[in-house]
């Protein structure tokens, strides 16, 4: 009897626990953070496979203070251990730097810059030694993450340098820093040589007549995540919110939204769950006001 008795008792007690793990105390899952919110990868990325193409800003995403673009916040060339954080994460944004109107920027605010010299098809850096000293290359190591916001995915790529490192492109294009750039709204690196202009989302030159690249126009898969900034331009600096998951869904802080980025397309409501009046977006929205919906959006519908 003993010897019946005793695995019987086991697999009781086994089963009380399995049964604790899954009844009521369980604790649900918490909201969708936008640390958890991972932009689609581009449909054909130049060199991006083995990096995460994000939607939304560093700063949305939680990143580690110190790293990446933060590593340099004022500029100049990283060096050792510094360089490496910097290369963890970059930042693409759609932005403004004093009267270059729109330019992308990386996630200190500083102004990113395409040079004439170098080709985007096939991508291919000329600015090495003194030249990567004054333009220091936008790089960004394998395993690594690229956020963009007011960047199509699909512009974004990567092209390999000749010291190895992997240098980040828009439009095929290499990008690059200006040394002498040590705070946001700077454009000192602007029209340098006549070779050296401000970069756009699709790869052109900013601030140029005709300088623009054409982007892609064709409609944006729904998007299963997004990221609301309350300022526009994607500005961190008020604050910002993510939602994911599909259906619809409510804003935990509704009414205060003027951009938002998001890997695709998806419905705009001024109403609580996805009433009143709406309106579809393909992706990255840097005013919402430009869609009459500036501290509007209550609801969101995704996927």
């Amino acid at each position: 009897m003993r010897n019946h008795v005793t695995p019987l008792i086991a697999a009781l007690a086994v089963g009380a626990v399995t049964l604790t793990a899954c009844g009521p105390s369980q604790v649900p899952p918490g909201p969708a953070r936008a640390a958890d919110l991972s932009g689609s990868p581009a449909a054909s990325p130049q060199g991006v496979a083995d990096l995460a193409l994000t939607s939304g800003t560093a700063k949305s995403n939680n990143a580690a203070e110190g790293t990446g673009d933060w590593a340099v916040p004022n500029g100049g060339v990283a060096t050792g251990a510094a360089r490496e954080s910097a290369q963890r994460w970059v930042q693409m944004t759609l932005g403004r730097a004093g009267k270059v109107d729109p330019v992308v920027v990386n996630g200190a605010g500083l102004t990113l810059y395409r040079f004439d010299k170098d080709t985007n098809n096939p991508p291919r850096s000329n600015c090495d030694g003194d030249c990567a000293v004054t333009w220091p290359p936008v790089t960004v190591t394998p395993g690594g993450k690229i956020f963009v916001a007011g960047v199509k995915a699909e512009a974004v790529g990567t092209v390999r340098r000749s010291d190895g490192s992997r240098q980040v492109t828009i439009g095929g294009w290499p990008v690059y820093r200006f040394a002498k750039d040590t705070k946001p709204g700077e454009t000192k690196g602007q029209g340098v040589g006549g070779t050296w202009f401000g970069v756009t989302p699709t790869g052109g030159k900013a601030g140029v007549s005709g300088g623009e690249q054409p982007g892609a126009d064709s409609p944006a898969p729904p998007a299963t995540s997004a990221v609301f900034f309350d300022d526009t331009n994607f500005g961190d600096g008020a604050g910002s919110q993510g939602i994911a998951g599909t259906g619809c869904r409510n804003l935990s802080r509704p009414g205060v939204s003027s951009s938002v980025a998001a890997p695709g397309s998806l419905k705009l409501w001024a109403g609580p769950d996805c009433t009143g009046r709406s309106k579809v977006i393909n992706g990255d929205v840097a005013d919402l006001a430009t869609v009459d919906f500036d501290n509007a959006v209550v609801s969101v519908r995704l996927g």
